[in-house]
């Protein structure tokens, strides 16, 4: 793999503050589920972090895309990186903790090596990212459960519906480098989530009708929250903290997350997690830095 950057401390705190971010999407998409069905609560969340996103490259008067290739591209994007893994996450939240849903999303890492070394050339299995892949895999497991996947109730359903959430994430990586990575970040992420809104603001009034915008104060504010500072504000801050310290040092961001989702689900909801998720969320972890080869680097300069 290439050499990580170094982490300056600018980079360090922005990275914590996106974690935070997405750590608190969790709770907020939560709150939502209580007034407003599924369908709709993903249809504000790409809808409204469209438009800020937009609104940005107007600013910035960044080069807008004519391509139907590349519109064409948009619209799958936003369906594997959006629409898929948004509404498996959200219908899973209905069932699954706040906490064990942003365990589970930490396999996106995972699952996005084992769909790229199949799909590309350069992206093989090393020794690190196996072993990496099959703690992570470990991880799950444990997390889960796997009696109560053999019991096969709408607890197991949700816990898996997160899961196939993050594996849509992976193709979406893949499809994103094949696809778009001649793009500015920002315009791809603007033409994912207008491709996705698309899909999902015809699909949430076909399912849930109409949306009813006699929501009270706490529902706006948690939509507000996740479409537009935990959507549209975090991939704007997701590239610029990548352009400052590499695609390997992002991974922290990943292992940051849960633990902030985690606290706000017991403190805000009261939730108990059993100790088998917070043993499968440390196997996941450490499959996470061995993915990254960080463990292999800290044991190589170690005297």
């Amino acid at each position: 793999m290439n050499a990580q950057k170094t982490m300056s401390t600018q980079a360090w705190v922005e990275l914590a503050l996106l974690a935070v971010i997405w750590g608190g999407s969790f709770l907020s998409i939560r709150l939502a589920l209580n007034e407003v069905p599924v369908m709709t609560a993903v249809a504000h969340r790409v809808f409204w972090a469209m438009l800020v996103l937009w609104g940005y490259i107007l600013l910035r008067r960044l080069p807008v895309p004519r391509s139907l290739r590349i519109w064409t591209a948009f619209l799958v994007m936003g369906v594997l990186n959006n629409v898929i893994p948004f509404v498996l996450m959200a219908w899973g939240q209905l069932h699954i903790e706040t906490g064990i849903t942003s365990i589970l999303n930490a396999t996106t890492a995972i699952f996005g090596v084992v769909v790229a070394s199949v799909v590309f050339a350069d992206e093989r299995l090393t020794l690190n990212r196996a072993v990496g892949v099959i703690l992570g895999f470990f991880g799950v497991a444990t997390a889960i459960g796997l009696e109560n996947l053999a019991n096969f109730n709408i607890r197991s359903t949700a816990q898996l519906a997160v899961l196939a959430g993050t594996l849509s994430y992976a193709f979406a990586g893949a499809w994103a480098r094949r696809m778009l990575s001649d793009l500015r970040p920002q315009v791809a992420s603007a033409g994912m989530l207008t491709g996705s809104a698309l899909v999902m603001v015809p699909l949430a009034i076909t399912v849930d009708g109409r949306p009813s915008f006699q929501l009270s104060i706490t529902a706006w504010g948690a939509i507000g929250y996740y479409s537009v500072i935990a959507t549209a504000c975090a991939y704007l801050l997701y590239y610029r903290i990548l352009a400052m310290a590499g695609s390997g040092n992002l991974m922290i961001c990943t292992l940051l997350v849960a633990p902030v989702a985690i606290i706000l689900g017991a403190v805000m909801l009261g939730e108990e997690l059993a100790p088998r998720a917070y043993a499968g969320f440390a196997l996941l972890a450490l499959g996470l830095l061995v993915l990254d080869g960080r463990i292999f680097a800290f044991f190589r300069k170690a005297p």
